[in-house]
């Protein structure tokens, strides 16, 4: 595709965030959290640059060269978390004291995550609206997976959509078999890929 790829730095924050909110509007998860389109359209970005933030100080945020499209990774160990209270704290405060569902979303896809491995957690991955469908998604992700293939290190997410997840499983991600319910709302789907055989 003749793509180039480079890892964010804290000079790309405002269009990464910019990015990722455009591209997750019309999200299936980001509707239920925010069901209110002035509400969504006021918080969201904030809101996902919260994961942004996260990433450039503690993960990594790959970029098409054109600002096409991000990956936003952290790097997670084995055993069970730290608890983040700063992190959590901003993102109750941007999404509104009384909303729920923003912790909802993270209680329950705190609940299936899988804690036992070291791995490579990607919490969002985002293609510009009109550029979606397009292959950028797969080319974005595929230095990355590389990485983990010759590290040996598994890689994790929730897909938010049928869509993505059909994306996902093209790329050897395979479903963790606990599908998590948001009450009244959409299905989100743990997906897991063992690293494969590096040469």
């Amino acid at each position: 595709m003749g793509i180039r790829i480079r890892r964010a730095t804290s000079d790309d924050r405002e269009a990464v965030v910019q990015l990722v909110s455009a591209a997750f509007e019309d999200d299936p998860v980001s509707c239920w959290v925010f069901p209110d389109p002035a509400e969504r359209s006021r918080v969201h970005a904030p809101f996902l640059g919260v994961f942004v933030d996260q990433a450039l100080a503690a993960g990594r945020v790959d970029v098409m060269e054109d600002g096409s499209a991000a990956a936003v990774w952290l790097e997670l160990p084995g055993g069970e978390p730290e608890q983040d209270n700063e992190t959590a704290a901003r993102m109750r405060e941007i999404a509104g004291p009384h909303n729920e569902r923003a912790r909802e979303v993270g209680r329950l896809t705190g609940a299936v995550h899988p804690h036992d491995r070291a791995h490579e957690y990607l919490v969002l991955i985002a293609v510009e609206p009109g550029r979606q469908g397009q292959g950028l998604g797969a080319a974005l992700l595929a230095p990355a997976l590389e990485r983990c293939d010759r590290d040996g290190v598994p890689a994790y997410l929730e897909a938010s959509s049928a869509r993505s997840r059909r994306l996902y499983e093209r790329l050897g991600f395979a479903f963790a078999g606990e599908a998590v319910q948001l009450p009244e709302g959409p299905l989100m789907w743990p997906m897991w890929r063992e690293p494969r055989p590096w040469p």
